[in-house]
């Protein structure tokens, strides 16, 4: 909501504090651009893990902003009643056609390119994890280029045009005759399903995945960002507002998604796949044509130095210098002034002892002249020092591989389960199996909320620690509830292949066997329990950990542990495939799941997670907390709480996106 003027404001006072501009690199007056003026073109929200995760939570936060501008801001109310409403009746927000037209492609693309492409399970399972991780892979060349060149808005403005050409040549793809193999199967001319997919039909199927993939790679990191830039940190009242935003941007995420894993699966199910994907392709094109019309309200962030470029550079410099004697007095190490990180609004970091070989990047040498060192050959303590938290994640980071490769199995083997079993819901009704991941993101929000209201509270009497407990111990219980996952889908597994034997349907493929699909509901239930925990504390973790300099590159560390995590999963089907069917031996992944022993797939899941965990108990042994970590309480209702509330959010943005995937 756009910010009330005072009557004779102080002549600074009207321009924005944190040094945003507009496209021209110009200072920008507070009441012309930012607010909810500029994010009612981009709306949507984000905000903390915690109670604010559920949509009727959400509607109650903004109907009470909206009460409260009734009485502080009066004039602007009205607008921000009527921008409620048109979120709520036609949902014409990037943020909800985005996730519309993501969530519509990957939740049931593993059922196309099984029935449609005709391609077999295995295959077609590593080509959606292969897609989802370079989906999870490319936000990080993203936000290095926005960061460092193009700038957030240009560099989503040109991926946006990307994403929306690669949804309209999937549309395309999925609606021309020429472009897909004919029907098969019982009832068709192939009811064997003999007629294979063209290299030419799936070479434009996949370039249209492939273009999309390219252009979330630009909007993913930057749109969320692009919304909290409207906002002053330094403007008291701009900050509550920031936190509102959140709120909205939550409640598209969630509004976006459960309609994708819901109506849009369901037509594509039943009306039509070129209806399914025509939807959200032209819903995209409007939030973009919305987008691009707040152009001239928008405030923007001046691009700056890559944290890459930064790390690349101390790296450097430790290497040319690895044969010289560090100082015994750290105070004789390269640093500047108090002054120079007072203008920027940083603090210098202090040396530590662990990672003495990086230290050395700060030890200062005589160059043979009178001429600056450069900087890739001289280092200051604080960049040496940022460079170090960055490092000492990366056991954290591996350890995440695992879980993220778990993940993946949501929207490939597990709904290819939901294919072989009863979807009646009531005589005429029956549930898309792809639907089922709704309950992943229903259950995540009810288990966040739990977590946020009941255990918290209780936790933090126990121990003392402000978040209940320690970051890295609420990822140790997820890890153990993704243990639980697999050994109950295996479990699940024995007994659907137990009552397909029964029914003598083991080598009936495409026979739907005589047990509800609910049967898997614990699994996607419990998934979205674990995520509650490990992906929320994961991401939080990245950027909580990371320098202040660096926060984007903590978040990236997510990002890259899902994408990882989905090419692991590709290679450890590839590879038990392979070496089950060896010696003539009847495979555990085969296109017939009913003959297959997808029981003895999850088993070995979770076998690997208990290895996993044995190891994330060493490396969480061995962490040592940034010592300001251990003081995050201190502070807790001041101002300078606020303030970090505020800061986390980005990072809370994609621990949501990355629960809801």
């Amino acid at each position: 909501m756009a910010e009330r003027l005072e009557a004779a404001p102080a002549a600074g006072d009207e321009y924005t504090q944190d040094g945003t501009v507009d496209l021209h690199g110009n200072p920008v007056l507070r009441s012309k651009r930012g607010g909810w003026k500029a994010c009612g073109f981009v709306v949507g929200t984000d905000q903390q893990p915690s109670s604010l995760l559920m949509p009727w939570f959400v509607f109650l936060s903004i109907v009470k902003d909206s009460i409260d501008a009734f009485e502080t801001e009066p004039e602007h109310a009205l607008i921000f009643f009527i921008f409620f409403f048109v979120e709520l009746l036609t949902g014409a927000v990037y943020e909800v056609f985005e996730r519309m037209a993501f969530y519509g492609i990957s939740s049931n693309l593993v059922l196309y390119l099984t029935t449609k492409l005709h391609q077999g399970v295995v295959p077609s399972a590593n080509n959606v994890t292969n897609w989802v991780g370079t989906i999870w892979m490319t936000p990080v060349i993203g936000a290095y280029v926005a960061d460092a060149h193009l700038g957030r808005y240009r560099t989503f403005m040109a991926a946006s045009v990307i994403y929306l050409c690669g949804m309209i040549l999937l549309t395309l793809s999925v609606s021309l005759p020429s472009l897909r193999p004919p029907e098969c199967g019982s009832g068709t001319s192939d009811p064997n399903c003999t007629h294979q997919a063209t290299r030419t039909q799936l070479g434009v199927f996949f370039l249209g995945l492939y273009i999309l993939a390219v252009g979330t790679g630009g909007t993913k990191p930057n749109i969320s960002t692009i919304g909290a830039d409207q906002f002053d940190d330094n403007h008291p009242a701009e900050r509550r507002h920031k936190l509102s935003f959140f709120n909205w941007w939550m409640f598209s995420i969630f509004f976006g998604t459960l309609f994708a894993n819901t109506v849009l699966v369901y037509i594509q199910d039943t009306v039509g796949w070129t209806i399914g994907y025509a939807l959200p392709t032209l819903g995209l094109a409007v939030s973009i044509a919305i987008f691009t019309a707040g152009t001239p309200f928008y405030r923007h962030k001046p691009t700056s130095e890559s944290p890459f470029a930064k790390m690349a550079r101390v790296i450097v410099a430790a290497a040319t210098k690895c044969a010289v004697a560090a100082p015994v007095d750290p105070r004789h190490l390269h640093e500047l002034d108090d002054a120079h990180y007072a203008k920027k609004n940083s603090t210098p970091l202090p040396h530590t002892p662990n990672m003495a070989a990086l230290s050395k990047a700060a030890v200062k040498t005589t160059n043979g002249g009178s001429a600056p060192a450069s900087r890739w050959s001289l280092s200051t303590v604080t960049e040496v020092e940022e460079t170090k938290r960055m490092l000492k994640m990366l056991p954290v980071l591996a350890i995440t591989f695992v879980p993220s490769a778990m993940v993946a199995q949501i929207n490939t083997l597990f709904v290819k389960q939901g294919t072989t079993l009863d979807r009646h819901v009531g005589p005429h009704f029956q549930i898309p199996p792809a639907s089922l991941q709704a309950f992943v993101t229903i259950s995540m929000l009810v288990s966040v909320v739990l977590y946020d209201r009941v255990f918290m509270p209780v936790a933090r009497r126990a121990t003392g620690n402000p978040r209940g407990i320690s970051m890295l111990q609420r990822m140790g219980v997820g890890l153990v509830i993704h243990i639980a996952i697999m050994a109950i889908a295996s479990v699940t597994e024995r007994h659907r292949l137990a009552v397909a034997r029964e029914h003598g349907i083991l080598d009936s493929k495409g026979t739907t066997i005589p047990l509800t699909i609910f049967v898997l509901l614990p699994q996607f239930v419990l998934m979205g329990v674990a995520d509650a925990f490990l992906e929320v504390a994961k991401i939080e973790f990245f950027y909580d950990q990371a320098p202040e300099g660096m926060k984007s590159l903590g978040t990236s560390y997510a990002m890259t542990s899902l994408g990882v995590g989905n090419f692991l999963s590709s290679a450890l089907l590839s590879t038990v495939s392979r070496v089950t069917e060896s010696h003539g031996r009847a495979g555990w992944v085969l296109n017939n799941l009913n003959a297959s022993r997808l029981d003895k797939y999850f088993a070995f899941f979770a076998i690997l997670n208990c290895a996993n965990l044995l190891v994330f108990f060493v490396v969480s042994r061995l962490y040592v907390y940034n010592a300001e970590d251990a003081r995050v309480g201190d502070a807790a209702g001041s101002e300078e709480q606020k303030k970090r509330e505020v800061a986390m959010q980005p990072a809370n943005v994609a621990a949501v996106e990355a629960t809801l995937f």
